[in-house]
């Protein structure tokens, strides 16, 4: 390594930020970036560990120390072809990576571990500012055509690999523009959409062919996806949890991904049909403690809320690991996001029992009642039961409902494909294969695996390629990762 004594000579340094009543003026990333001289001694941290278990522990296998080693020796360009080697979108899950990566660093078995995910995100950075992150075409094409359903991290992952083994990758997208949960699940203070652009425009150049405002199923049928060789559904996750409670039918209560689209296209300018959800003047409960809930948080924030609050059905985490948390597994520890910097009162282990609505209907407040949890001995939950007495009101003019995710959409493609479904209702395909009970027709990502990370429906998308390519060529040269289990 650079630095072999840099772990003990630095600490950590997290960039800073926009101060809070700035950033939430507007819904632009607000994180500065770090300085040449505060990004040479975050790389010298990286420790000649011998057995590096951040390579395990990311889900692209990325190869850190090595790209940690040429950042710390000023080699941009060999730290890039590092890190893209493995990564896709080293810009987007630099961004938006809960980094299992840094879980598993040895250092920090006693010290904050590496900055890895900074570090990854200004190498991407700097890879285009200095034009090493451009398009290479291929020079043999295979005339092979493959059609990828959705255009999310999976599918844009899948069809950048199999574009790179020479065939022609056409992808449907519903929506107006390409990026599937990047574009409009995530906010742009936290992932610029510029940021999406700037890749799928490199991705056409490489001859990657987007179609929009389609839905396969509807606009195109599913018989003609036969004229494709091969096919790739890579679809998310997206019917959500409900909360079938009495008033469910109250106005102002709202599936959490439905505020974040509308935000997202109103950002972008996009237009939608739906009657706005806005949280400007209204007491705002999220409930759900996970990403989604906190980009709740921070959107209601921004559009001027009287007040969040955000609810969890689960006890509040611990803040540090716990023996049954042991290094290198990656731990469920209580998390505080920029989100809940700009203001969000916190609650854990409460249950919502009712919406209550007003004379004409519109939410006034939430019956809750306190949690009380029995855990087993590794402290994982087993039962809870309501604490007596401690039911009330809570006023609420605005719900969003940010509890996960079930499965795909059945209806349309899926069903037309006639696609077996695992016990979840994913769509069933062979483990190691990613082949469906279709013929010619794969499955990746979170219609697959289920709701996950950005970062494992990339892995997911790069592993279905290489099988893509093997069902199409009968060999391929594509980079591939051995299977991990889920974190």
């Amino acid at each position: 390594m650079g630095k072999i004594t840099g772990f003990m000579e630095f600490d950590r340094k997290a960039p800073e930020k926009e101060r809070v009543e700035e950033r939430l003026k507007h819904s632009n990333e607000f994180v500065k970036p770090l300085t040449d001289d505060e990004l040479n001694r975050q790389a010298a941290r990286c420790m000649d560990c011998g057995i590096p278990f951040c390579h395990s522990g990311c889900p692209l296998g990325n190869v850190i120390p090595e790209f940690n080693d040429a950042v710390y020796k000023g080699k941009w360009e060999e730290a890039y072809e590092i890190l893209s080697s493995t990564n896709n979108f080293p810009e987007f899950t630099g961004r938006i990576c809960p980094a299992p990566c840094e879980s598993a660093c040895v250092l920090g078995i006693n010290r904050s571990p590496v900055s890895i995910e900074e570090i990854e995100k200004h190498i991407a950075e700097i890879a285009y500012k200095k034009g090493y992150a451009k398009a290479k075409r291929v020079l043999i094409n295979s005339g092979k055509s493959v059609a990828v359903v959705g255009s999310g991290p999976a599918g844009l992952a899948a069809a950048a690999q199999l574009s790179k083994a020479g065939h022609q990758v056409t992808v449907f997208e519903r929506d107006d523009k390409p990026g599937g949960l990047l574009r409009y699940g995530i906010p742009d203070f936290k992932l610029d959409k510029w940021v999406i652009d700037r890749k799928i425009n490199i991705m056409e150049e490489e001859g990657v062919v987007f179609i929009c405002n389609t839905e396969v199923g509807k606009d195109i049928t599913a018989k003609e996806l036969n004229a494709f060789d091969a096919v790739v559904l890579a679809g998310g996750s997206t019917i959500p949890r409900d909360l079938p409670i009495q008033g469910r039918g109250a106005k102002g209560v709202h599936f959490a991904m439905d505020f974040l689209k509308q935000q997202n296209k109103r950002v972008g300018s996009s237009s939608f049909e739906q009657e706005d959800i806005l949280a400007t003047d209204k007491h705002v409960v999220v409930i759900g403690g996970g990403d989604t809930g906190s980009d709740c948080v921070g959107t209601s924030n921004r559009q001027g809320a009287k007040s969040v609050t955000q609810f969890e059905l689960m006890f509040q985490p611990p803040a540090s690991r716990t023996e049954a948390m042991p290094w290198p597994t990656y731990p469920m520890l209580l998390k505080t996001t920029t989100s809940h910097e700009e203001g969000c009162e916190r609650y854990w282990s409460v249950n919502t029992k009712e919406f209550v609505a007003d004379e004409q209907g519109k939410l006034k407040a939430l019956k809750v009642v306190d949690l009380e949890w029995e855990k087993d001995q590794l402290g994982r939950p087993v039962k809870f039961t309501e604490i007596e007495g401690s039911e009330r009101e809570i006023p609420c003019n605005l719900v969003l409902l940010a509890m996960g995710f079930l499965h795909p959409q059945h209806e349309g493609l899926l069903n037309e494909l006639g696609l077996e479904y695992d016990q979840r209702g994913n769509v069933k395909a062979q483990e190691g294969s990613y082949r469906t009970s279709a013929d010619k027709i794969f499955a990746a990502g979170d219609m697959r695996r289920g709701q996950s990370l950005v970062v494992w429906a990339i892995s997911e998308g790069r592993e279905c390629a290489r099988k893509v390519d093997e069902f199409l060529m009968g060999v391929s040269e594509l980079e591939t990762k051995d299977a991990l289990p889920v974190a």
